[in-house]
């Protein structure tokens, strides 16, 4: 009996002990956290431009490291937003490059409401605004695909992001008040600070937007215009650091693709041409074009040579 009795005395000094830890909440994680702080400022962006608030959160997430990152400390700056075509207060951190410029902002409200503004107002985004609301994975890979970010992984690091967050749910919450109707206008408190580039006309190839280099350009004064960085028009047409830009060139604003339109099977080479050339005719990446043809990389054809543009050479 007397056993029994210290038994029992044991398990009520073990339960008093440890209840008030084993009662407690969990305590939020740093992304919930950030999640918390930050989704309504997301849901009024949606509701205002119509990008998914999935998406906005889910990008603060990844850009800010759930909100530790030196950027966000010392610019507000949520989303990594360099300052091209940008009059407003700038700060400078090693990114790409060493010593990159990036906006400053005043506060989280300025940063959220800024993105927004930079994707609605940057040609290169413009097709994600007709996808669906509800679609972030389309808005994730589209904004992959459109040079948001150099990682080549960034649109599944995106969706796994709002998919382990459950992020879509914001975006049900927007749609399911109804009459969704986003302005899709530009905040009037960045219109000083953000310069409009020069206009140029923007045709397509290959379903690829491009435009055609002026007399006088180089690639960083289309970089500009075009609301781009420099690197993102070098990668999209496989050109080196040093290349010098001639009027007439075309110079793709999007990644070009892995096989030319239906129908151009292949091409015979003229004289003068290159691979690079040829690339930039039909809007194929140059190293799918150099696989395809079973050629060394840096190799260039001869006059009369059959380019295969669609599909491998056969051995």
């Amino acid at each position: 009996m007397k056993i029994k009795h210290l038994y029992s005395l044991a398990v009520w000094f073990f339960c008093f002990l440890f209840y008030p830890i084993a009662a407690q909440s969990p305590r939020p994680s740093e992304g919930q956290k950030y999640i918390n702080t930050y989704k309504e400022l997301a849901i009024r962006e949606m509701k205002r431009s119509g990008i998914p608030a999935s998406i906005i959160v889910g990008q603060g997430m990844i850009e800010t490291h759930n909100g530790k990152s030196s950027l966000v400390s010392t610019a507000n700056n949520h989303f990594g937003i360099k300052c091209h075509n940008w009059n407003g207060e700038k700060v400078y951190f090693d990114d790409d490059a060493k010593g990159e410029c990036f906006r400053k902002y005043q506060d989280a409200e300025q940063s959220f409401a800024d993105h927004s503004d930079f994707l609605m107002k940057t040609k290169r985004y413009s097709f994600l605004f007709k996808l669906d609301p509800s679609d972030y994975i389309g808005w994730a890979q589209g904004l992959k695909q459109a040079g948001y970010a150099t990682d080549p992984l960034y649109s599944q690091h995106l969706i796994k992001v709002i998919e382990d967050n459950q992020l879509y749910l914001l975006d049900q919450e927007v749609l399911a008040q109804g009459n969704f109707k986003p302005a899709k206008k530009a905040s009037s408190e960045f219109a000083e600070n953000f310069v409009v580039g020069l206009s140029r006309q923007v045709l397509k190839n290959n379903q690829i937007e491009y435009v055609v280099a002026k007399k006088g350009d180089d690639l960083h004064k289309i970089a500009d215009d075009m609301q781009m960085l420099d690197w993102e028009l070098r990668r999209y047409n496989d050109l080196p650091k040093d290349t010098q830009i001639y009027e007439g060139q075309i110079i793709y604003i999007q990644p070009k693709r892995r096989k030319a339109e239906e129908g151009k099977d292949f091409y015979s080479v003229a004289n003068g041409q290159t691979m690079h050339s040829i690339s930039q005719m039909f809007g194929v990446k140059l190293r799918v074009l150099y696989r395809k043809n079973r050629m060394k990389p840096g190799s260039q054809p001869v006059v009369g040579q059959q380019i295969w543009l669609r599909t491998k050479k056969s051995k």
